[in-house]
Order: structure tokens, then C-alpha cells, then sequence
């Protein structure tokens, strides 16, 4: 039995509001990208096994950081979150935010309204959400050596939930804390996976990197 390793993608647009113009990586997100992949092979970390989502934000990450020929799997994208709050916005007046403080309160807002079904049409429920990614990381398993997903931070917070018994608040607080290319670590004990590691940046912890430690 080994271990999964979740990397959230490198910063993306930070200026776009809806999914389309959200999905690319900044200039610093390649290069925090790429501080990961070169972190990685420094300290000799291998992973036989590499997965990620289909999104474009994954797909350029997993290249900058120079992983050769990751599984592409939809299960691992992201939620279709500026979707999902453009309808909570339509059906029950709440205000897409445009800054970071008042994107800390939309978030768990929108994930609990959402949650309890009272956002009509989303492009899927929480409850299949919790169901592909339960599946994706079934699937994946830690048979075969350590295995390396990349992914969003809504996915991994998810993950998070589901191996800790998180509530929807505290699931939105692990959301919100998640930076970019942070790495988190799942590892078998008993019969579950637990978090053995959380929001880990080695990569951008010295004085010269911290600047690009980023959250969106």
C-alpha cells in the first residue's frame, strides 16, 4: 500500500468570472509549476502513477512541472463554481463577489445552498459531486506505488471532507485555505485514507518565493 499525493493546479486567470476565461494558468502559475516540478526531482520524490483532470489549468500544471504522461480523468475536475454561483445569484439575489474578503463568506454560503439542493440546474449536484470524487480516488487506490493527482482546490477540500467527516463550513474553510500547487497527501490507515499532509509549498517557502504563495 502507497500513497496519493493531490497537487492543486498553479494560479489560473484571476481576473476572469466564469469558467471559460478562468481555465489557464497565469504566467506565475507556470512558474510555481514549474519551482514544484523541479522541488520534486531535487528531492528525488518519484510517483510511478499520474493522474489528473481534463481541465486546461490541470493539463498545463502537470506539463510545467514536467510530469510525463499523466491519465487525464473528468472526475477530477473542479466544480463549475462561477456556474454554480451565477445561479445563486439569479434565483436568490446573492452577489458574485470580486474581491477576496467577500469571496470568504460566498463560499460556504453558496456551498451550503447547494449542498441543500436549493440552487435549481446546476451542472451537477453536491451529492454527485461527492460521489466522482469518492469513485476517482476508489479507483486510483494506492496499489502500484505513490501516485501523484493534479487537480482544484474544490476537489481536494472534498477529499478532505470525505476522509475527516467534515461538515460544509469546515469544508469551506479547507477550500479557502488551499494555495496554488500546494501538495496534500492521502496515506492508508487501516481501511480508510487519512491526511498525512496539508497545503504543503516547500517549493515557495523561501524569502524569494513567498510572494508567489497565492489562493487565487
Amino acid at each position: 500500500m502507497s500513497h496519493i499525493t493531490l497537487v492543486r493546479h498553479g494560479q489560473a486567470n484571476t481576473e476572469a468570472r466564469d469558467e471559460e476565461s478562468y481555465d489557464k494558468l497565469s504566467d506565475l502559475g507556470h512558474q510555481q509549476a514549474r519551482w514544484l516540478g523541479a522541488h520534486l526531482q531535487f528531492t528525488r520524490t518519484h510517483f510511478p502513477r499520474v493522474f489528473c483532470g481534463t481541465l486546461i489549468r490541470h493539463r498545463e500544471t502537470a506539463s510545467s512541472m514536467g510530469l510525463p504522461d499523466p491519465i487525464c480523468d473528468p472526475r477530477l475536475n473542479e466544480i463549475e463554481y462561477f456556474t454554480i454561483a451565477k445561479l445563486f445569484e439569479e434565483q436568490h439575489g446573492v452577489t458574485i463577489p470580486t474581491d477576496r474578503e467577500a469571496f470568504v463568506d460566498h463560499l460556504p454560503q453558496t456551498f451550503t445552498a447547494w449542498a441543500r439542493g436549493e440552487i435549481d440546474n446546476t451542472p451537477e449536484t453536491f451529492e454527485q459531486f461527492e460521489t466522482r470524487v469518492s469513485a476517482a480516488l476508489q479507483d486510483i487506490g494506492t496499489d502500484g506505488g505513490p501516485a501523484i493527482v493534479v487537480t482544484s482546490g474544490g476537489l481536494i477540500s472534498m477529499v478532505v471532507r470525505q476522509a475527516m467527516g467534515l461538515d460544509i463550513p469546515s469544508m469551506s474553510r479547507v477550500a479557502l485555505a488551499i494555495m496554488n500547487t500546494s501538495m496534500h497527501r492521502l496515506h492508508p490507515i487501516g481501511p480508510q485514507l487519512s491526511p498525512v499532509l496539508f497545503n504543503a509549498v516547500p517549493h515557495l517557502e523561501a524569502p524569494d518565493r513567498q510572494f508567489a504563495q497565492t489562493h487565487l
